[in-house]
């Protein structure tokens, strides 16, 4: 790491130094990592712990118009379909075929001049990216668009039917919503 007193360190500058002091490193690291996943280290632990202290502090415990709440990360499917979040939390995602990087097709056709492209249907967006040779902003050919449910699903219980499916709570929020009684009752 090489650089002169005016120069900016880089991300990756940024990243292996904190990696080396013990704040943060990447998820599954010895098995190649995984993208959007932080393990937190013996000094980034404490870091976080300090900074949710001081926050919670600050905007709950200070405060008398405020009740602390902390739902759990996996809610009933029931929830999620009665929010909306099942038939309608997804986005049109659109796959660079080499790099297999994921853009939101919507996102890049607006940036390549098509007007109101979230009204399009996820055919007539392939066919849009298809007939004007849009290409990835890598530069390279893209798949068909596909529309990606952004909420993570498991099954809890024996049962494989879809009674034991649920969800990784998507929203913080939406344990406030379900609790909303319990906590105007205490």
């Amino acid at each position: 790491m090489t650089r002169t007193p005016d120069s900016k360190p880089s991300m990756d500058d940024i990243i292996a130094l904190c990696k080396r002091k013990g704040f943060v490193y990447q998820g599954s690291d010895i098995y190649g990592g995984m993208a959007g996943t932080w393990d937190y280290g013996p000094l980034g632990v404490e870091l976080k712990n300090n900074i949710k202290q001081s926050w919670w502090r600050h905007f709950i415990t200070k405060r008398r118009d405020m009740f602390g709440l902390d739902a759990a990360i996996l809610m009933s499917g029931k929830v999620w379909e009665a929010s909306g979040h099942v038939n309608e939390f997804h986005d049109p995602l659109v796959e660079d075929i080499i790099t297999k990087k994921r853009y939101r097709a919507d996102h890049l056709l607006e940036q390549h001049g098509v007007d109101n492209a979230d009204s399009l249907s996820v055919e007539q967006m392939t066919e849009t990216i298809r007939s004007n040779g849009i290409k990835s902003p890598d530069g390279n050919e893209l798949g068909e668009v596909k529309q990606f449910n952004m909420m993570f699903s498991t099954r809890i219980g024996a049962s494989e039917d879809t009674s034991a499916v649920t969800y990784l709570r998507p929203e913080t929020a939406q344990g406030i919503f379900v609790n909303v009684k319990n906590i105007v009752d205490t």
